[in-house]
């Protein structure tokens, strides 16, 4: 312990060494840390040294005074204690001051007593605090402090120590020391007074030992008020017989350890108890048994028990055991009967000291007998059953110890499940069951062959039972066999049928293919099972055909009405022969596939099949175009027209060879080599269209005809007759008529696609025939010397036309620079376009003739080249359609004057006066609505037509008619009461009356004065170059695509042609305006294809190398569409039918949209009149 530090009245010390549960000298220690407390007593005692004071230290009151109630006169002491020494302490009075001096001068019944340097100490203060308890570990430095303060000067701190008192254990019971294995034991131990408290340890020495040892178990120690307490717990066991407890107090100023002791009496029971020998033994024999404890204090009595039987023991014997205890043994020797069997065999030990306890071992005694009786259930013995029939059987057997072990036994062999099992199984062994003393084991047969009379036992032991089974079965294996094992075509052979065994004998008999032969007898042959045995004959000669049939033996059985059959197969060598199956013609289709079988019989198989056309062989690892199969079929693929022939087929194998012929045919679709285009034939004769195709197969009705038109009646094949032989077809035409003309399609079908369709043409020669609307066609110029005309000829007629014109009767030169001629041709249609260039009125105003002249005859028509004026009153028009508000006109063009013409509707009411005008728009319309109509009235209608030099008056012939609108009830639509007001067309008059009315009407102008002359020369002069530049500004080539489709070549390169339709027909009268030529495409434009309408591309065939002759004389069949059409004229009817006729809208050119209306007030007065 180190010395106490002073400082301001705190005193401290620290302690340097372990705590440890008793203390016997400074810096001692004992062996075991443990849990240990001290109680700390401090003492103060007032050091007589003053140790100086410190400026720091605070001036604070330690005492403060406290109000006081006192009688006056008395005397009275106010405390105050001040913590700094030599504080200056002085007292005040109401606030006044009264000074540090004792004596307080001033005041003589004032005084202060007290040394201002001494303060005794008021408080003591121990950490930890005085009476707790505290844990310390054994090896760790802890501190203590005592602090003392408000003490002048500073005190010395000392602790006091004493020893304890002797310890003291509480047994629990009168008998110190006797306690029993097993017990849980608490000995409490105590010690009294000590500073520090007594540390407590308890000690266990075994009696072999002096000296005891800490006890390895758990106690603890607890401090309260002064006193040591320790709990000793333990389990008392055997081997603590003996043992010595001992408790030990001491402290650290302890002189000696203080003890306290208790020896220990153990009383304990054996731990087991165990019989040797063994309890399984015979009836009537002896048992030999010894029954063995553990060791136990006291000793234990040992005694037998069989059932609730006591025996008595052959010898006892008592050794010592261990720990001081006592081992018992007992030898019994018992005499087993039948009737102990089971019994329960005890060991017992007891003793007074254990009464409430009992140790024994028991054991069940096993006496061993065998069983009283032994027995098997099941069909009575030597009864019949047929094979695959279960039957079961059952052993049983009455008593015996062990459990008697039945065992099945089939003639002399122990009967056993085969394994793997079978499927199904055959033998089926249960297990050994048991019901009370009867044992039974079952055994589960399907009957078979072997199990015929079959001895089945069952033994247990000394004891056995038996018995036995006949089944009936059939063949249990029929077997044929031969004399020879290789057959060539010629061979004899011998057949034997074995039955090997059966239950009862079968029957034999042969059969081959269903055919029964005849057979003979056999040796037998010894038979298993316990059955019978038979065996039949036959003899064959065998052949090729042979190979792969059968010949049957059966066993039939009627007692068990089954029969068992066996076959044996031939197996024939021999050469290749081809089947009557064998196709010999293989049809296949063009670019298809075709596969060539072969149907042939060998023995063996083939080696090679060789197959080679035209006296080639084909490879045998196949090609770009056919493979050989394994079976030898030939497979061809993209088979062509030159596959088609003749296969010869070689096949080879060791027995020989054989050959076969394969004819392929391929069919494919047929071609048109030859097609006549075009054919020609005259009027009314008759010609044949001949088709010659390239097909497989050629059929009687593969060829077919049909006309290409775009009605109903051009397609019609009337008055045609269809014929075909071999390849060629023929359409043959009787009477041919113009009707008949146009373009055929031969159409091929032979059943393999895609028919083969050609375009041929057929041309109907005919004389020409010109056309001519009207008696007198006219066409208008201004007769300046400036202007140009052109007047247009048309005409139809095969074959081709040569026109020719005449002016007034006289040929016309065409060598004349003025006069142009452009001819075209177009199929059946030509035409022929004359041009005058500088139009004079006095040579050019007259009438020219146009004549048409082919190898079979000529016609013409004649034109009427005149000077422009007033347009002609238009002709024919109509009502078409009449409601109460509206009427529909339609009318045709006149002829124009030779300047843009339009037209007027003048009408009235006739209840009404008063006349109402409408102008026709557009201009050139030949159709007209006319609106704002009274219902049930009658109007009277003009139509008028007007150009820039007139119009062409009311009073003429078919310009007006009379009409009256429905009523509101009435139904409107087309008027069936309305007549068209056209008038029939007068008959010609004389060709020269235009010529002449020309000619007088120059003589009376060449009287008129010079000055107008030379006015009207110049107006007239001025109008021709507008009209002729109009004209020219037109397009030809637009012009003439409204009338000319398409062209073609004819005849030589240097010559060409066009075709007109019929549909668009040219006007009654032509101007300077109304035709430009078009020229015909070069054959280089000309797309074939696109002239065709109405077939696929693929449906029409054009043979290239075939048909050039054709192709450079004549356009495909269909290119230009009909090489012309019918024009029906006769004598009286010189007009084209109303059917036909088509408005101006696509005949004339609307010239007056482009170059604006010709007012009449823009020419002079003198030009607004005919000019002739």
């Amino acid at each position: 312990m180190k010395d106490p530090q002073t400082d301001s009245g705190r005193s401290r010390w620290q302690i340097m060494d372990a705590v440890t549960p008793m203390v016997r000298g400074t810096g001692t220690a004992l062996r075991i840390p443990i849990r240990a407390s001290l109680l700390f007593m401090g003492l103060l005692i007032t050091g007589m040294a003053q140790s100086p004071i410190s400026d720091s230290v605070s001036r604070g009151f330690w005492a403060l005074p406290e109000n006081l109630t006192a009688v006056e006169g008395a005397t009275v002491e106010l405390k105050c204690g001040v913590s700094a020494p030599g504080s200056a302490v002085q007292w005040a009075k109401d606030g006044l001051l009264l000074g540090p001096s004792p004596g307080i001068p001033g005041f003589p019944r004032y005084r202060m007593e007290g040394d201002p340097a001494r303060v005794p100490p008021k408080v003591l203060q121990l950490t930890p605090e005085a009476g707790t308890t505290v844990t310390w570990v054994a090896g760790q430095e802890y501190e203590i402090s005592c602090v003392s303060g408000d003490a002048k000067p500073a005190p010395d701190i000392a602790f006091l120590q004493i020893p304890p008192g002797p310890p003291v254990i509480e047994w629990p019971g009168l008998n110190e020391g006797l306690v029993r294995a097993g017990q849980n034991l608490e000995l409490p131990c105590t010690a009294r007074g000590g500073n520090p408290p007594a540390t407590l340890q308890w000690l266990k020495a075994r009696p072999c030992l002096q000296n005891g040892q800490p006890v390895p178990i758990a106690w603890g120690t607890e401090l309260t008020h002064a006193t040591a307490r320790s709990v000793l717990t333990m389990t008392v066991r055997p081997e603590d017989h003996g043992a010595r407890i001992s408790c030990e107090a001491y402290n650290s100023v302890s002189v000696g350890t203080q003890e306290r002791s208790i020896t220990l009496q153990v009383t304990f029971p054996p731990s087991a108890v165990t019989i040797l020998g063994s309890v399984s033994q015979s009836e009537n024999k002896n048992v030999t048994l010894c029954c063995l404890t553990k060791s136990s204090r006291p000793r234990v009595l040992l005694r037998w028990w069989l059932g609730g039987r006591q025996l008595q023991p052959t010898e006892e014997t008592v050794m010592d055991g261990l720990h001081g205890g006592h081992i018992s043994m007992s030898n019994l020797t018992l005499l087993v009967r039948r009737e102990d069997n089971g019994l329960t065999l005890t060991c017992e030990a007891f003793s007074e000291a254990f009464t409430k306890e009992t140790f024994k071992k028991s054991l069940t005694l096993n006496v061993k007998y065998p069983a009283q009786k032994l027995w098997i259930e099941g069909p009575q013995e030597g009864q019949h059953f047929r094979t695959g029939t279960r039957v079961r059987l059952v052993c049983l057997a009455i008593g015996g110890n062990p459990d008697p072990s039945l065992t099945w036994y089939k003639d002399s062999r122990t009967v056993m499940e085969p394994r793997p099992a079978q499927e199904p199984r055959r033998v089926q062994l249960g297990n050994l069951e048991k019901s009370g003393s009867t044992f039974s084991r079952e055994l589960v047969l399907v009957l078979g062959p072997p199990d015929n009379k079959a001895k089945f036992s069952c033994k247990a032991g000394q004891l056995s039972a038996s018995t036995q089974i006949v089944v009936l079965f059939p063949p249990t294996n029929l077997t044929i066999l031969a004399n020879v094992s290789v057959l060539r075509p010629g061979d004899p052979l011998n057949l034997t049928c074995v039955s090997v065994s059966s239950n009862p004998p079968v029957n034999l008999s042969w059969d081959k293919e269903g055919e029964r032969l005849e057979d003979m007898a056999a040796p037998p042959q010894n038979a298993p099972f316990k059955g019978s045995p038979a065996s039949r004959s036959v003899f064959l000669r065998v052949s090729s055909r042979d190979h792969g049939h059968r010949v049957t033996c059966r066993a039939h059985s009627a007692e068990l009405r089954e029969t068992v059959s066996s076959f044996y197969r031939f197996n024939v060598l021999y050469p290749p022969e081809f089947l009557g199956e064998q196709v010999l013609v293989v049809t296949a289709v063009e670019q298809g596939e075709a596969l060539l079988p072969v149907s042939v019989s060998a023995n063996p198989a083939p080696e090679a099949f060789n197959w080679t056309f035209r006296g080639y062989r084909l490879s045998p690892a196949g090609g770009p175009r056919h493979r050989i199969l394994s079976n030898g079929a030939l497979q061809l693929w993209n088979v062509t027209r030159s596959d088609d022939g003749l296969y010869q087929l070689h096949c080879q194998n060791a027995e020989g060879t054989a050959e076969a012929l394969v004819r392929l045919d391929v069919h494919y679709a047929p071609t048109i080599r030859a097609l006549q285009d075009p054919t020609e034939v005259d009027v009314g004769g008759s010609v044949d269209i001949v088709c010659t195709a390239d097909a497989n197969p050629i059929l009687p009705n593969m060829f077919n005809w049909e006309r290409l038109g775009e009605d109903e009646e051009d397609k019609s094949l009337d008055d045609t007759e269809t014929m075909s032989k071999g390849s060629t077809g023929r359409l043959r035409i009787h009477h041919a008529k113009l009707a008949q003309a146009g373009a055929y399609q031969c159409i091929v079908d032979n059943g393999v696609a895609p028919p083969a369709r050609g375009l041929v043409r057929l041309v109907v020669r005919f004389a020409p025939q010109v056309e001519h609307p009207t008696p007198l066609t006219k066409v208008a110029a201004a007769g300046d010397s400036t202007s140009s005309a052109t007047l247009h000829c048309r005409a139809r007629g095969v074959p081709n036309i040569v026109f020719t014109w005449t002016k007034n009767g006289v040929p016309l030169d065409l060598e004349d620079p003025r006069y142009t001629e452009h001819t075209y041709h177009q199929g059946g249609v030509h035409s022929s376009l004359l041009t005058i260039a500088n139009v004079s009125a006095a040579q050019d105003y007259a009438l020219f003739t146009c004549t048409a002249t082919n190898l079979l005859g000529s016609d013409h028509t004649n034109i009427q080249l005149v000077s422009i004026s007033r347009p002609d009153p238009p002709l024919g028009l109509k009502v078409v359609s009449l409601t109460p508000h509206s009427v529909g006109l339609e009318w045709k063009h006149g002829f124009d004057g030779g300047l843009p013409q339009r037209f007027h509707i003048r009408y009235e009411a006739l209840e009404t006066p008063g006349f109402f005008y409408v102008d026709v728009l557009p201009p050139q319309a030949t159709t007209f609505t006319l609106t704002g109509l009274q219902p049930s009235t009658r109007y009277r209608v003009w139509l008028l037509a007007s150009n820039a030099l007139g119009d062409s008056g009311l009073a003429a012939e078919g310009t007006q008619l009379s009409i009256t609108t429905p009523g509101l009830d009435q139904p409107s639509g087309e008027p069936d009461d309305q007549l068209p007001t056209e008038h029939p067309a007068e008959p010609p008059g004389l060709p020269l009356l235009p010529v002449l009315f020309a000619v007088g009407g120059l003589l009376l102008l060449s009287n008129a004065s010079c000055v107008g002359v030379f006015l009207w020369w110049r107006k007239l002069r001025h109008l021709a170059e507008g009209i002729s530049e109009k004209t020219e500004a037109v397009s030809a080539e637009d012009q003439v695509r409204n009338e000319y489709e398409e062209s073609q070549w004819t005849g030589d390169q240097d010559t060409r042609s066009s075709t007109v339709s019929t549909t668009e027909i040219e006007p009654y009268y032509h101007s300077l305006r109304d035709f430009s030529p078009q020229l015909p495409p070069t054959l280089e434009e000309v797309d074939y294809t696109q002239g065709f309408t109405g077939f696929e591309e693929e449906d029409v065939a054009f043979p290239e190398h075939l048909y050039d002759e054709v192709e450079r004389m004549y356009a495909p069949p269909g290119a230009w569409g009909p090489p012309y059409d019918e024009v029906h004229m006769g004598s009286y009817d010189l007009h084209w039918a109303e059917d036909k006729y088509e408005g101006p809208g696509r005949i004339y050119d609307q010239v007056a949209g482009d170059s604006g209306p010709l007012e009449s007030d823009s020419l002079p007065f003198e030009l607004r009149g005919d000019l002739v």
